[in-house]
């Protein structure tokens, strides 16, 4: 059973339903994984999906700000959300496909502009939520469990444009990488993505305070894709929509996919 799955913070689903319909279209995944909706649950545009076929639907959505989708082709079953650090936030949802995998979509909090807890409580949150993470992974014992999401963090040297320059920038501290490896490995799970891609600079994002994005191409890493190692040990391959990000009024993210023979 082969599984295509993306995932991608489209950063407002109602400005940008088109442009997933036309990732639907052209790229085909059994299931895409939204973050970022910045819409309440009953307000999230469904009809052109399901008129494309992707007629499961489970969303989590909030007024103006977070929101989390699974969207698929194929049947899902809702097994909830997870409230880490008890806020309220639309920021995890989950689903399970008829085969046992669990698909777990996350929206990890971006973390303000100043690394620094104690001086920015937007940080302290971020650190919150992955220990959080890691504690329930630990507990769980995961096994058959598909993560992706935006993390908000690119633990690698070849995740970021440069290494030295963003070492002291939020989502590139050495502090939120040690945190996001520890949840990997809470959770047992590879980076897929770079299992697969695992050369040269690879990016997901690029910010919109950069108008010539294409030639200073400042990006990071931020949108990943994990399996558990049962998934990983198994053929995959994975790419990134690069071209996503030159459409009109895109998303500053683009799509990450994954297939899986599962």
């Amino acid at each position: 059973m082969k599984i295509k799955i993306a995932t991608w913070n489209i950063n407002s689903i109602r400005l940008r339903e088109n442009h997933v319909c036309s990732v639907l279209v052209d790229y085909a995944p059994d299931i895409i994984c939204l973050q970022e909706l910045k819409a309440a649950t009953e307000s999230v545009p469904t009809k052109k999906f399901e008129d494309l076929g992707y007629k499961y639907l489970v969303i989590r959505g909030q007024k103006g700000y977070n929101g989390v989708a699974i969207i698929s082709r194929i049947p899902i079953v809702d097994t909830g959300h997870i409230d880490y650090c008890l806020k309220g936030d639309a920021r995890h949802v989950s689903a399970i496909l008829p085969n046992g995998v669990e698909i777990q979509n996350f929206y990890i909090p971006a973390g303000g502009d100043v690394a620094d807890r104690k001086l920015n409580m937007k940080f302290g949150h971020k650190l919150d939520f992955l220990s959080e993470m890691k504690a329930n992974f630990r507990e769980k014992k995961l096994v058959k469990t598909i993560l992706v999401g935006d993390l908000n963090i690119a633990p690698l040297e070849s995740d970021v444009w440069n290494h030295k320059q963003l070492t002291k920038v939020v989502s590139h501290t050495p502090i939120e990488i040690d945190a996001l490896k520890s949840v990997l490995m809470a959770g047992g799970f590879v980076d897929i993505t770079r299992k697969d891609l695992p050369d040269g600079l690879l990016y997901s994002w690029w910010s919109y305070r950069s108008p010539n994005w294409v030639t200073s191409d400042r990006g990071r890493r931020l949108d990943h894709i994990w399996a558990t190692r049962d998934i990983a040990m198994k053929s995959h391959s994975s790419f990134i929509l690069k071209d996503v990000r030159s459409w009109e009024r895109p998303s500053d993210h683009v799509p990450v996919f994954a297939e899986f023979d599962l």
